[in-house]
């Protein structure tokens, strides 16, 4: 499930939004002040109302579509549990760098977790409805991966960690330290100036040629695995660098990226199939709104 991150963003802001405040309201409470100007009051009705005219079509719409979608779930058997959403989750903190970088772009977008749980959800039963209304033929495949071979071929990668500092001298007293036993991850954790990988004991990943400054680059191709460098001095200070994994370049193979092929397919025919499937199921339920805008 690979969509653009700031439209998911904007879209769990909007469904969210006139939810939340809805559900905040009721009739007892629409005279409750939520803020004054100068004496003047702004009560909850008057949020609610400019939140409605603001948004209230656009967000009826979503919700609409929601129960549509739940309902057609529910007639073909289809579930989405707590663990699906949790597993795609993960991938997506994954593809943001962690939960730090996360948390920030949440907070960013004015976004809670239950909101990003909401729409994984959503798009789950969305994507498990249609997949079998999306068909994706093997000359489609065969001609996509033609098409496309070089970047289904495996570069070179390494699986590294590093300790970065500030200078050379606490640089060369790390490396001590590590030649008599210490443990890497507990070094890291303590020395390394490196906020992004600190916490995680140094680790960077698996990385390709091309990703990291050409001086660290050299090294860490060149260790054995679980080989520990020297000092390397970069423009961002020393590091320290242990090689955990390696894999092989390797030509790119249509068997073994048969699915990988599909994703990307599927990805390209969603829009169109979502659109033609929503308007039809539209059209299909007896649909009436009662919102004065």
């Amino acid at each position: 499930m690979k969509r653009n991150i700031a439209l998911i963003f904007a879209i769990v802001l909007i469904a969210s939004t006139l939810v939340s405040v809805t559900l905040y309201m009721n009739k007892d409470d629409s005279n409750t002040v939520v803020a004054t100007v100068n004496g003047e009051k702004i009560t909850k009705e008057d949020l609610y109302n400019f939140l409605v005219k603001s948004n209230g079509e656009q967000a009826l719409n979503v919700l609409v579509i929601e129960k549509i979608v739940r309902l057609e779930a529910k007639k073909q058997n289809i579930n989405v549990t707590k663990e699906d959403i949790q597993a795609e989750m993960d991938k997506m903190i994954e593809e943001f760098g962690g939960e730090e970088s996360f948390n920030n772009a949440l907070q960013f977008y004015g976004v809670t977790r239950a909101d990003m749980e909401y729409d994984i959800e959503m798009n789950l039963y969305l994507e498990r409805l249609l997949e079998p209304v999306i068909e994706i033929t093997e000359e489609e495949m065969k001609e996509y991966f033609e098409e496309n071979k070089d970047s289904f071929a495996q570069k070179e990668e390494v699986k590294a960690r590093h300790i970065l500092v500030e200078d050379e001298e606490t640089a060369h007293e790390i490396k001590e330290k590590l030649d008599n036993g210490a443990d890497f991850e507990e070094l890291a954790k303590e020395y390394s100036t490196d906020t992004g990988t600190k916490d995680k004991g140094g680790d960077l990943g698996y990385f390709t040629k091309g990703k990291m400054v050409k001086e660290f680059e050299d090294v860490a191709f060149s260790l054995a695995v679980g080989e520990i460098s020297e000092p390397v001095e970069s423009q961002y200070g020393f590091h320290i660098i242990k090689v955990e994994d390696k894999k092989d370049a390797k030509e790119a193979n249509y068997e073994e990226s048969k699915e990988a092929i599909r994703e990307k397919i599927f990805e390209q025919k969603y829009p169109e199939a979502y659109n033609n499937w929503i308007q039809e199921k539209m059209e299909e339920y007896d649909i009436q709104t009662f919102l004065n805008v």
